[in-house]
């Protein structure tokens, strides 16, 4: 059984990974809830998922407000049928040194990471348990960098995605709910803008990647969600998959 009739909601869908995401699970027949910020973003997602022949509704959101975050997933029950596959991919916080993250910054990350996920999570909670759904939380390899240099406040908020992910997989097993974790690398726009201002540091960057290039959004990762939520990884739950070239390492 593939995952065409299905319907995903992915967070963070109008850009970069999360829109790699939405365009490959359309791909699959999946019907795509593309949620996230920017109308403008979301409507040209939507747009390329139909210019293909798929199906997908843009639900505007910023995913800090976690009050709307239940009411949105009741109204794309109700427009594309119900919830198969929850993607929470969205995250707005800070990148820097320590001292120089604002509180503000560093709680922002944390309520787009785990705090969303949290409510997004409990919110599809009984439409995936009634269809056999699955969760993918989207964390990331700075987590377990060597030198965690200027990740310090992303990391943290990932890392308690990735233990929120491994509870759900343990408490909703029985639920029929699978819940994974995946750690990608790809060239999302804010990445290709550094690559581009920062030339040198980018070549040195990808030279420390041992498959030697950046993933592609919809490629590489958004073909491996495919392969995650199908029947073939149907026992995988609980788990947090590396895609980043092997850059960094998941003990």
């Amino acid at each position: 059984m593939g995952l065409a009739g299905k319907v995903a909601l992915v967070t963070g869908a109008g850009q970069g990974v999360g829109q790699g995401i939405a365009l490959a699970l359309a791909g699959e027949g999946v019907s795509v809830a593309v949620a996230g910020r920017t109308e403008a973003k979301l409507s040209a997602t939507c747009a390329l998922i139909r210019e293909r022949g798929g199906r997908a509704e843009p639900f505007p959101i910023d995913v800090a407000d976690t009050a709307a975050i239940s009411p949105l997933v009741e109204q794309v029950v109700e427009t594309l049928g119900g919830v198969d596959v929850l993607v929470n991919n969205a995250y707005s916080g800070s990148f820097g040194p320590l001292l120089t993250t604002s509180d503000e910054d560093f709680q922002r990350g944390f309520r787009t990471a785990p705090f969303a996920a949290f409510a997004f999570m409990k919110a599809c909670h009984p439409h995936l348990k009634a269809r056999g759904g699955s969760i993918i939380n989207l964390v990331t390899s700075a987590m377990v960098r060597w030198d965690t240099s200027t990740y310090g406040a992303y990391a943290a908020a990932k890392q308690a995605l990735r233990s929120l992910t491994r509870t759900a997989a343990s408490e909703w097993g029985r639920d029929g709910i699978r819940v994974n974790a995946i750690a990608p690398h790809a060239l999302s726009p804010g990445l290709k803008a550094w690559t581009e201002h920062n030339p040198e540091e980018a070549a040195e960057f990808v030279e420390s990647i041992p498959l030697g290039r950046i993933g592609e959004c919809e490629a590489d990762i958004g073909r491996a969600v495919v392969a995650l939520l199908g029947p073939d990884l149907r026992y995988l739950t609980g788990a947090t998959v590396p895609l980043d070239g092997g850059q960094a390492f998941f003990g």
